[in-house]
């Protein structure tokens, strides 16, 4: 961003507050963490698409979110790193349909390594951790991120003060 204005700098900041909370949220019922992951934070990540200061209130979220997953540092530091460029790649998007894509490989790649890491170790039995884990978080992120996400975008775009916020900018 360059010279962030107040409203981003807001706009980032309740990004990642609701981001955070919804995920740790959704650890009491226990579909947070884990293979199948159903964060309906992850909603969330298609926000870059229309505001590019989301990026940074994602990772912050994602963050904070992830101090309590039970992958400890591993974890915060690869899940946030994956949102991180999921959320960047998704502010590079030409096209809203394809704005959930780089959140569903990007943690299907990453934390679907990270989780066949925990389990198997770098074992012969990682490459199918691996895919079992990869695959399973691909399904799980495209529910939310095609399914809420773009419910999501559709809702900003048609409501008058977010059209206006994105014609500001």
């Amino acid at each position: 961003m360059k010279n962030p204005s107040a409203r981003k700098l807001a706009a980032a900041g309740m990004i990642g507050a609701a981001y955070a909370v919804m995920a740790i949220f959704g650890s009491v019922f226990g579909i947070t963490y884990g293979p199948i992951q159903f964060r309906f934070s992850e909603a969330l990540c298609v926000l870059p698409f229309l505001f590019p200061e989301a990026v940074g209130g994602l990772f912050v979220g994602c963050l904070i979110a992830n101090l309590f997953s039970p992958y400890g540092l591993l974890d915060i530091v690869i899940g946030s790193l994956a949102t991180l460029i999921a959320a960047w790649l998704t502010s590079r998007c030409r096209s809203r349909y394809l704005a959930p894509l780089p959140p569903v490989v990007v943690n299907a790649v990453l934390v679907g390594g990270l989780l066949a890491f925990e389990q198997a170790g770098f074992t012969g039995a990682f490459a199918a951790a691996f895919w079992y884990n990869a695959c399973s978080l691909a399904v799980s992120e495209a529910v939310v991120c095609y399914v809420l996400g773009l419910l999501l975008l559709k809702g900003l775009e048609k409501t008058k003060y977010f059209r206006d916020l994105q014609k500001k900018d």
